[in-house]
């Protein structure tokens, strides 16, 4: 029966990797795959099991309380995406991502690779590294005419991008999951994964910017870019960045999950939200026919409608199937197979890396969590973080920071292989071994 179990999850596995050629939206096969494999152990009554961080074991438990347990700790992750989606959707309600373009005063090459690359890491380590990439990119397209350069710019802020979202427990899925479920704290996860996230980022651009399609000075006007929609854009921009920078402080001192958290910070935004559109509204008639506000009034209710719910589902999915590994204890066992074939781990997370370059980062690092049980704060789980959130820019694909730019720019797979890949490759390994040299000499001298 497990050989069953494992041919369902590679057929689901693979169905989610080739999505593109398929042409179905991932979250259907993750979705699929989770119902199907729990469905197996419940008929077939399988033994399940929970297992013991402390005694590294595994311990037999009911299916009940089991799926209750992996249903609970998932909607941790979903309950806190979904408070800190709708943020986001807030702020560009108001137009508030308008604002960014303000740091936009130069017209050279060079400087604007440099401009875009550190807000792409400082605005992925709030937003996350997909927001923040759609935001820039979206820029781009209004800064830079020619298409040639702007594929360049693109490639580079995939890079910074991802750099970005791994040292901030709110800066990408995987580094959110590790803080959720106590793998990580906010400040030992900076402290550990910053620096080499810099380096990760400064390598590339780095190399890139002597590269010809950096020289020179762009074409369009900078003076030309408009102002933010609303009055408000900027006071909502700052606000919902602080709201959502808020919520690690807030654990760190009450010691409560996350998403309890964001929901304050969503509750404080949404209120500010609330007042300021206000004045928008008459009773006869809505003033400002630029938001799509059909049927309601509210800014609140227009951002949860445009949250991307595909992506909650796509993640629940995802998240239980390899739950349904983890409660049949075949990741404990293939952790200890893994680790009896490579006994360095520093091989085995770089290989997490380069492998969520192919595949989703998400399934990995859960695979990972249930597969190593060392405590919080360990080492390892920091490398994981700077693995699995930088080694995905390795190919377009790898990242959800990558798949969103390629679909906005057109980007060539094989083109980003030939310009981007290398650089991305660089970065990494230079990050990895900064990491290794802090972690053995600096950190635990």
């Amino acid at each position: 029966m497990e050989t069953i179990i494992i041919i369902v999850f590679l057929a689901g596995y693979l169905a989610i990797t080739l999505e593109h050629n398929l042409k179905i939206d991932k979250l259907i096969p993750a979705l699929a795959m989770m119902a199907i494999l729990w469905a197996i152990i419940a008929l077939s009554h399988m033994d399940v099991f929970e297992v013991n961080a402390q005694l590294r074991e595994l311990e037999p438990t009911h299916i009940d309380e089991i799926l209750l347990h992996h249903l609970g700790k998932t909607a941790e992750i979903l309950v806190f995406l979904l408070g800190a989606m709708t943020i986001v959707e807030i702020i560009d309600y108001f137009d508030g991502f308008a604002t960014i373009k303000g740091f936009i005063r130069t017209k050279s090459k060079r400087k604007l690779l440099w401009l875009f690359s550190i807000l792409a890491f400082i605005l992925s380590a709030i937003i996350d590294n997909l927001t923040a990439t759609i935001v820039l990119i979206t820029i781009l397209q209004k800064v830079i005419k020619d298409r040639e350069t702007r594929l360049w710019f693109a490639g580079i802020i995939i890079i910074a991008a991802n750099a970005g979202g791994a040292w901030s427990p709110i800066g990408d899925v995987t580094t959110t999951m590790l803080w959720i479920a106590d793998k990580v704290s906010a400040l030992q996860l900076i402290e550990h994964v910053l620096i080499p996230s810099i380096v990760c980022m400064l390598v590339p651009v780095f190399l890139a910017s002597r590269f010809k399609a950096f020289q020179g000075n762009i074409d369009s006007d900078i003076e030309e870019l408009e102002a933010p929609k609303s009055k408000y854009g900027a006071l909502m921009l700052y606000l919902g960045l602080g709201a959502i920078v808020f919520v690690p402080f807030f654990k760190t001192v009450t010691h409560l999950p996350p998403y309890v958290g964001m929901m304050l910070s969503l509750a404080i935004v949404a209120t500010f939200a609330e007042i300021y559109s206000s004045s928008k509204f008459s009773i006869s008639s809505v003033e400002g026919e630029g938001h799509d506000t059909e049927g309601h009034h509210s800014p609140v209710h227009h951002s949860l409608s445009k949250i991307e719910l595909p992506s909650i589902l796509f993640f629940l999915g995802i998240l239980l199937a390899v739950a349904a590994l983890e409660s049949l204890g075949m990741l404990f066992h293939y952790a200890e197979s893994l680790n009896e074939a490579i006994p360095n781990t520093d091989i085995v997370v770089m290989l997490f890396g380069v492998g969520s370059a192919v595949i989703d980062n998400v399934p990995l690092v859960a695979a990972s969590m249930g597969m190593f049980a060392q405590a919080l704060d360990d080492p390892l789980w920091h490398f994981i973080a700077y693995s699995a959130g930088t080694g995905g820019s390795m190919l377009i694909i790898g990242s959800a920071a990558g798949v969103v730019a390629m679909g906005m720019e057109k980007i060539d797979f094989f083109w980003y292989l030939k310009k981007i890949s290398w650089l991305a490759l660089v970065g990494f390994v230079a990050g990895a071994g900064v990491f290794v040299l802090m972690r053995d000499f600096v950190l635990h001298a």
